[in-house]
């Protein structure tokens, strides 16, 4: 596994935010196609059995079968990269690292400027708290830190 000085990880963001927002936008696309696939389903049910618009029904499941492949993909490139991915919705990642020898998670959202957080490894997003002095000091990519 990869570990991130925070120099390391800020430096990274670009690219990785930039995959991270293709992957929410496209799982949006797929939600969205389910949502609708769903609905002709319960309409079909509803009038016991009429007949579906065929072509539109290809087309959704074109949708969400291209969409979901482009969300595996752009999450398979940032996970490449060393990153976790930890909730596509909100878009929440975690960059692994050491701080007083022990593995943590340096913890970025999509909206938000830079790292500025950090957590222990079984605390997740609640757990967060604010990269400061002590942090800065008592931090590497090395677990020899």
């Amino acid at each position: 596994m990869r570990h991130f000085t925070l120099e390391q990880a800020q430096g990274l963001l670009p690219e990785v935010e930039q995959l991270l927002r293709r992957a929410v936008r496209l799982k949006q696309v797929y939600d969205a196609a389910e949502t609708e696939a769903h609905a002709m389903q319960r309409q079909v049910e509803m009038a016991g059995g009429m007949r579906i618009n065929a072509s539109r029904a290809v087309e959704l499941r074109k949708k969400k079968d291209d969409s979901a492949a482009g969300v595996k993909e752009a999450i398979e490139t940032i996970q490449e990269l060393g990153v976790q991915v930890k909730d596509l919705d909100t878009g929440l990642i975690d960059f692994p690292t050491w701080y007083r020898g022990e593995e943590v998670l340096l913890c970025w959202r999509l909206g938000e400027t830079g790292i500025a957080h950090w957590h222990g490894m079984d605390e997740g997003f609640r757990g967060r708290k604010p990269i400061d002095r002590d942090f800065l000091d008592n931090h590497s990519g090395d677990e020899n830190n």
